[in-house]
């Protein structure tokens, strides 16, 4: 992988960059990320650029062609070694270990870096199995680094979730992060790093990932996947932050405008009074939608909320809009004040909760709906 496959994250990349260029690369290192973050891709990325046999001195990037870049963006590499939490399965009946599932692992992380701990276990077949890092693994991990790089200048062990590393697994690392073998990196990607032993975070040097930004996650599914940009940009602010819940909802949803369906009901429930038979109609709508997907449009619907308060405090809080979405904000902006926008991000988050936990999804739109109403219109008492 090259940092150029990644959105953004400008800042991590120029710091890994240069701990190449001024040879401070440390022994170990902590990408610490949220789910659905960058924090693998950076680590693999990184790893390419590390033993990269054509890379100059102020290169920005690994030359993506030479035989190790070409076997390490494969995830082929001799020298490139993973631990990654695993279960037994149909396939790997007793004695799970990651290397009976690099096949797997291959076609997981090729296929989509940015996916969670359920995203593998479904992968693998592990139904409801719980993952971990056994402490069988302790020993593969000790054979991983007892020979000498075959053709790399670096050896490179790359431990996704070690919070889920058994005791046994865990103080093995422990050892070698005491004494390093030499040539040998280690890179733990973490979503929980408070969850490992404090002896280990004080030997590892951190790298801090941002979660990518709405602007990051619209980009990327507008360029790279061709999703229209106002429902990329739909799709990224439901994401908060996660580019693997984004690549996955991206065509789970390709059939539902929110953004449309807000809007109108926006102006359903402004004329309340006059418009119940169409709510009742917007009603049955909503219900058609399924319990995942109206949680979805409320979820949306109260992130419109905050960006609509925040345009009418000062526009420039909300920089980027889809061209439907700028005219609605616009004029949206004089019903959401301070006065009433804890209301209303009430009725929309009691709506949620109550579709959560399947109450008839028709009863709440309408409730919801008629309370809605009588808060935009205190905007205009």
């Amino acid at each position: 992988m090259l940092f150029n496959d990644i959105p953004n994250q400008a800042a991590v990349k120029q710091l890994l960059r240069q701990s190449v260029q001024r040879q401070h690369v440390a022994h170990a290192q902590l990408f610490r990320g949220s789910e659905g973050g960058a924090a693998l891709a950076l680590a693999l990325a990184y790893a390419q650029y590390l033993n990269c046999e054509e890379r100059t001195a102020d290169a920005g990037d690994s030359c993506g062609h030479c035989p190790a870049c070409t076997k390490t963006a494969k995830l082929a590499h001799p020298d490139l070694n993973f631990i990654v939490p695993v279960t037994t399965t149909k396939t790997v009946a007793k004695d799970a270990v990651s290397s009976k599932f690099m096949a797997e692992w291959r076609s997981f992380v090729l296929g989509n870096p940015y996916q969670g701990l359920n995203d593998w276990m479904q992968h693998i077949g592990a139904e409801n199995k719980q993952g971990n890092i056994s402490k069988d693994e302790a020993v593969q991990i000790l054979k991983l680094v007892s020979l000498k790089a075959f053709e790399a200048r670096f050896k490179i062990v790359i431990l996704w979730l070690p919070e889920l590393m058994h005791p046994a697994a865990a103080n093995a690392l422990l050892k070698l992060l005491e004494e390093p073998p030499p040539a040998t990196i280690f890179l733990l990607v973490s979503h929980a790093p408070e969850q490992l032993l404090p002896t280990i975070i004080s030997r590892v040097q951190p790298v801090v990932v941002r979660p990518f930004s709405e602007d990051d996650i619209t980009e990327f599914l507008h360029a790279r996947h061709h999703v229209p940009e106002a429902k990329a940009r739909q799709v990224a602010q439901l994401a908060d932050g996660s580019l693997g819940a984004a690549l996955a909802s991206r065509d789970a949803n390709a059939d539902h405008n929110y953004f449309e369906f807000f809007r109108d009901w926006m102006r359903l429930c402004f004329n309340y009074g006059s418009k119940a038979g169409d709510i009742l109609k917007k009603s049955e709508e909503f219900q058609k939608l399924g319990r995942e997907n109206q949680k979805e449009l409320l979820a949306y619907s109260l992130g419109l909320v905050r960006k609509v308060l925040l345009f009418g405090i000062d526009p420039k809080f909300v920089p980027h809009l889809a061209g439907g979405e700028q005219q609605f904000v616009v004029g949206f902006a004089k019903f959401v004040t301070p006065r009433n926008a804890d209301l209303l991000t009430k009725e929309l988050t009691d709506a949620h909760y109550h579709i959560e936990r399947n109450a008839n999804p028709r009863m709440v739109f309408f409730d919801s709906s008629l309370r809605l109403g009588s808060q935009l219109r205190l905007a205009q008492a």
